[in-house]
């Protein structure tokens, strides 16, 4: 009798657990989507007439995103551009990494937006939107800085 309600409790504990696991995993669905912010965006009064630049970080505390693509009505076309031994190469597209940041920041990972339909003067908001492989669209307003702005922040600094 004794053993029997050993093997008894062994299997309403191994029950338990397995529900337990059940209900665990469901949550875990929650962390199988990307959790994205966008901060720190600026864009450095334009040198020129008909290009500007643009640069901010986005923070995922989930899963893994990708961002395909930025548009804005400030600008015909708009970009992804990374700089590698002081080359630019647009890209097609940015890996947001799983619980991770994705920087774009002066000497690195930028966006372009070509063909302005007008000169965004300091002081100004640019609204953009981000577009993304599997979040929702993120819509944020960049304001234009002076020409020599850079972030204090450490992170901005060494990339």
């Amino acid at each position: 009798m004794n053993r029997r309600t050993l093997v008894g409790g062994a299997v309403a504990l191994t029950a338990g657990l397995a529900l337990a696991g059940c209900a665990d995993s469901s949550a875990d669905k929650a962390s199988d989507k990307p959790e994205l912010k966008v901060a720190g965006a600026f864009m450095p009064v334009p040198a020129m007439d008909d290009m500007a630049s643009g640069f901010f970080t986005v923070t995922n505390k989930g899963a893994a995103d990708k961002l395909t693509s930025v548009t804005s009505s400030i600008a015909e076309h708009v970009t992804l551009h990374s700089t590698k031994n002081n080359a630019m190469k647009e890209q097609k597209s940015f890996d947001v990494p799983e619980n991770g940041e994705l920087d774009f920041a002066r000497g690195g990972n930028h966006v372009m937006f070509e063909a302005l339909k007008h000169k965004p003067k300091q002081g100004d908001k640019v609204a953009v939107t981000l577009h993304f492989e599997k979040s929702d669209p993120v819509e944020i307003e960049v304001p234009v800085k002076a020409a020599t702005y850079n972030p204090k922040s450490g992170k901005h600094a060494s990339h």
